[in-house]
């Protein structure tokens, strides 16, 4: 079978896809899969190991840690059993490529100010003055919205007691009984191995470590129920955005930004004992009337090993809604510093935890729904700072492009790297 040169943007986006996939292939695997599945390239591995080096994927001879930062793009997966009609019929998630990855289009035209769809939390771990409301029993458990005055309709957790208290406190009793599907794993009577790991979170500041708590006690708990549950949960987890935080910090090497493993290892330490083995005899068998069904070895494998752990921290940095809700819909919108749709959260009283897509502007059919990740009112320098801590490289939209070339016009083109690593380091892990 006669070979043909392929496009260098072709090869790029099929070799960075193969390499998250086998991501402890070498050059020469890489090469031999790229070969197998695609038969009529003509491609040397040279030229494979360089376009692997130029994206980070591989180490370069002079990649000592003294080097300029190396490009590291997040991975994304498709959600094939995700169904959007649940949410609006007038979007649909597009594949871009491995770059890229996936996003939203519209599949008919949006006016300004249409509401697109609503959409409650596939788990939530919520702001931290929400959060401290909810552990003095000020805001419901389960949805996060401010309980205010007692009202009878208002309920504790049903495990909770004088010997052992669980602060939980729920709006209705639609409200806990939604919340056995992740509360039971984080509750302190319950299983008081979780203590530890929920009070590093919140010591921390660190939404990623409390956002995968909440996660992994969904998943645990789906894997004892019998309904097919689980398989539908992994694949909303498997589909998230994910850049593991070894990747995330070779990104920003060069701003003087150092990994904490120190304390990623203390994390991984708290989380196994909070959800795999709790270090003291009486939790282990608090623990075990929980989890009655052994946890499957592939759940064990993906987020129980440090590996796992730490691509579970990096799925959740990238998807947190800024509230710190996760969404199954909703973690698919790629970002933009003029984007055309806002999140908002209008059911304050009454599901705060709920949020609702909106238009910003007229949206023509096919365009894609974009938000922005980033304070949309800083100059492009900050809003570039705060994107490459999600692994992205320099944004290239028409607003970033025209004001660099006007910084550069005025000769106010600078940025200290002590400002750039300031702005960096909330959700990294860094004490």
């Amino acid at each position: 079978m006669a070979r043909t040169a392929v496009v260098e943007v072709e090869l790029r986006a099929a070799l960075i896809s193969l390499k998250k996939e086998k991501p402890t292939f070498g050059v020469a695997k890489i090469h031999t899969l790229l070969l197998e599945a695609h038969p009529t390239w003509a491609v040397s591995e040279k030229r494979v190991r360089k376009i692997l080096q130029s994206e980070g994927l591989i180490a370069t001879e002079k990649d000592n840690g003294t080097g300029p930062t190396i490009a590291s793009y997040p991975v994304s997966r498709l959600n094939k059993s995700l169904d959007v009609t649940k949410w609006s019929s007038k979007v649909k998630v597009h594949y871009f490529n491995a770059i890229k990855g996936k996003g939203l289009i519209a599949t008919e035209k949006i006016s300004e100010g249409e509401v697109l769809w609503k959409e409650d939390p596939f788990i939530l771990a919520p702001e931290w003055d929400i959060y401290d409301l909810q552990k003095s029993s000020k805001a419901c458990a389960s949805c996060s919205t401010p309980l205010g005055n007692h009202s009878p309709l208002h309920l504790p957790c049903s495990a909770s007691g004088p010997s052992t208290p669980c602060p939980a406190m729920f709006c209705n009793r639609l409200c806990r009984m939604q919340s056995e599907k992740v509360h039971p794993l984080l509750c302190p009577a319950r299983n008081p191995a979780s203590v530890a790991l929920l009070r590093l979170a919140r010591n921390a500041d660190w939404m990623a470590l409390h956002a995968l708590a909440q996660c992994t006690s969904k998943l645990l708990l789906s894997a004892q129920r019998d309904d097919g549950i689980l398989d539908e949960d992994l694949q909303v987890m498997q589909g998230l955005a994910e850049l593991g935080m070894e990747e995330r910090f070779r990104a920003l090497r060069d701003k003087g930004l150092e990994p904490d493993r120190e304390n990623w290892r203390k994390a991984h330490e708290l989380y196994l004992w909070a959800f795999k083995a709790p270090k003291a005899s009486d939790e282990q068998k608090k623990l075990a009337r929980i989890l009655k069904k052994p946890v499957p070895e592939s759940i064990q494998r993906e987020f129980f090993e440090y590996d796992g752990f730490l691509r579970g921290l990096g799925r959740m940095s990238l998807n947190l809604e800024a509230h710190g809700g996760l969404y199954k819909l909703h973690s698919h919108l790629n970002h933009a510093c003029t984007p055309n749709i806002s999140v908002r959260h209008f059911d304050r009283h009454t599901a705060l935890s709920r949020i609702t897509v909106v238009a910003k502007v007229a949206i023509e059919s096919g365009d894609e729904l974009l938000i922005t990740y980033v304070d949309p009112e800083g100059d492009y320098k900050a809003r570039r700072g705060r994107l490459l801590e999600w692994g992205f490289g320099p944004c290239q939209c028409e607003r970033c492009l025209s004001e660099e070339r006007e910084a550069k016009v005025s000769g106010t083109d600078v940025i200290e790297a002590d400002e750039l690593a300031d702005e960096l380091k909330a959700g990294l892990g860094l004490m």
